[in-house]
């Protein structure tokens, strides 16, 4: 009977520990780039937080392969996002983290290159991000709780407009007085209740011009420039998508619609998905492309077609990029890459992630697991494939994802790489005006410096009866601009307590241009900064005077002009 009583009260004790609601000034969800400088800042400004992370790895794209950082003019970027590559730059400035190569061996690439005598270093590799981001975070009091998901369905209480706690998966809940939904999915602002929208915008809904369905080769933008959206990474001419080759009856090669939709017309569909993949060429580091188990070769059948096509030799298959691979890769330190889609077939897995946004937890893993999948028989594919031209197989069989990144045996990372998801619709949106500066926000805490930037959508078969991709937008030549404080928070009504830092209220091709997690780290200590304000002047978070949430920014280095 004593046994009995002393199993009955430790599943008391379990039970009590598992729904025990835990208490704190802010509630961060989400341990991306965003959310680990909202931290940081609720932390220095003397409030206690929890930053609640749904996997076992902090950081996001930024410690999960995106090395090869996005930004546009850099000096747009202050605060904690410019302490944090400051800080990537004293990593390197350490001989002990040069293992693979020499430090004067290595030659930074890309979109962002590090000048010489610059403070900062703006390409590394993932491991060197976690370590940055783990030694920033270790000097203040910040909560850190791994592997905990939202429940989704019923975890989030409101009371009159307001969020009371958060109760995840396993039972456990948290209170705070102020939420930050930091996640890439915007899965606690849509389970609060708050207004989104998915996919593409027409373009006449908010009066752009790059917005919608992108499918003619030029679209002019409203101040004049240029973007040949089309032209770009998209497929030679006179590739069949036919299962067999010029009969529509066999049925459509896989992913491929019969149309693509009316020019500049909204859809839901959104843009693809990829691994930023960390390769290495160094024997000791690298591990080969493997062949995955359900492998099957009509997946890359367009890829075999367009080199097929090709009329010379293939470094001049597309008349720019002077590239025998279709990826990108970015040098990254220790003789590894940050590699990227390019070309017409590559490292996107074009219309297979349209449901990921609003999928279940499980069914998001199998679309993720798809994608890896998909990518790992792309590799392959490259190295090994008979049907790919020798010289190419060649210079991919020298890669290999990188041993001593990830956790996976294989290499491979966990985080894939979601461009966007749910956008908030609030009182402002962000639209392709305010990348142009025709409209300039009122009330900025932040700026956005890249181009309007949208990969491919969908592939469609076009007039002519062969396969095109569609939705790519490359529209850059603007200077940086104001994010508006008023795209981070819901509509009053909707939630007074939450602020939005990743997932803001914008159009699908603003996104396009917000989106670089440069920009998401200078949001998420921003919405920290407003969520400490509105706990001191005990206001609603759409309440929080704007002038004295600059001063606050100005004071901490961030950028708003």
């Amino acid at each position: 009977m004593k046994k009995l009583i002393n199993f009955l009260m430790l599943l008391a004790i379990v039970h009590f520990a598992s729904g025990q609601t835990k208490k704190y000034d802010i509630v961060i969800y989400g341990g991306t780039s965003a959310g680990v400088a909202a931290a940081l800042q609720s932390s220095r400004m003397g409030k206690s937080v929890v930053l609640i992370e749904p996997s076992n790895r902090i950081g996001g794209l930024t410690t999960g392969g995106l090395g090869q950082t996005d930004i546009g003019n850099k000096q747009a970027i202050g605060g904690i996002s410019r302490e944090f590559y400051e800080n990537i730059k004293k990593h390197y400035d350490n001989p002990e983290n040069w293992k693979w190569e020499q430090r004067s061996e290595y030659m930074d690439s890309g979109q962002t290159r590090t000048e010489e005598g610059e403070a900062s270093m703006w390409t590394f590799e993932p491991s060197a991000a976690l370590a940055v981001y783990k030694a920033m975070m270790d000097k203040e009091k910040i909560v850190m709780v791994y592997n905990e998901r939202l429940n989704r369905e019923s975890g989030v209480k409101k009371v009159t407009g307001r969020i009371e706690s958060i109760t995840m998966e396993s039972g456990k809940s948290f209170k705070g007085k102020v939420y930050l939904d930091a996640t890439y999915e915007g899965d606690l602002m849509a389970s609060a209740g708050v207004s989104y929208a998915v996919g593409r915008e027409s373009n006449d809904q908010y009066g752009e011009t790059l917005n919608g369905v992108q499918a003619n080769s030029i679209n002019r933008a409203l101040t004049g420039f240029v973007s040949k959206n089309a032209f770009n990474h998209n497929f030679l001419p006179g590739v069949d998508p036919y299962v067999k080759k010029g009969d529509p009856a066999s049925g459509l090669l896989p992913n491929i619609n019969e149309k693509p939709g009316l020019e500049g017309e909204g859809d839901d569909k959104i843009q693809a998905y990829c691994f930023r993949m960390c390769l290495t060429d160094h024997p000791e580091n690298r591990i080969p492309f493997q062949k995955p188990s359900n492998y099957d070769e009509i997946n890359y059948e367009l890829l075999f077609r367009n080199y097929e096509a090709r009329k010379g030799p293939i470094r001049d298959m597309y008349g720019y990029g002077n590239s025998l691979l279709p990826w990108i890769n970015s040098s990254m330190p220790n003789r590894k890459t940050d590699t990227n889609n390019k070309f017409g077939f590559s490292t996107d897995y074009i219309g297979k992630n349209y449901d990921y946004p609003e999928a279940s937890y499980a069914e998001r893993e199998k679309i993720i697991e798809d994608h890896r999948n998909y990518q790992m028989g792309l590799m392959w594919s490259l190295a090994n494939h008979p049907r790919i031209p020798e010289e190419v197989r060649e210079e991919a069989s020298k890669w290999g994802t990188s041993k001593d990144e990830f956790e996976r045996a294989d290499g491979w990372q966990q985080q894939l790489y979601i461009r966007e998801a749910r956008r908030m619709i609030s009182d402002y949106v962000m639209t392709q005006q305010n990348c142009e500066a025709l409209i300039v926000a009122e009330d900025p805490i932040g700026m956005a410096a890249y181009g309007m930037d949208s990969h491919h959508v969908q592939r469609y078969v076009d007039a002519n009866g062969y396969v095109q991709n569609e939705g790519n937008v490359e529209a850059h030549g603007f200077k940086p601009y104001p994010i508006s404080y008023r795209s981070l928070v819901p509509k009053k009504e909707e939630c007074n307590n939450l602020i939005v830092p990743i997932c803001v209220s914008s159009t699908h091709i603003a996104f396009g241009s917000i989106r670089m997690e440069p920009v998401f780290m200078v949001l998420g200590q921003s919405a920290a900064t407003a969520a400490v304000l509105a706990i001191d002047g005990n206001i609603n978070v759409q309440d929080v005077p704007y002038q004295s949430l600059k001063e606050q920014l100005l004071k901490d280095g961030q950028r708003v002009k």
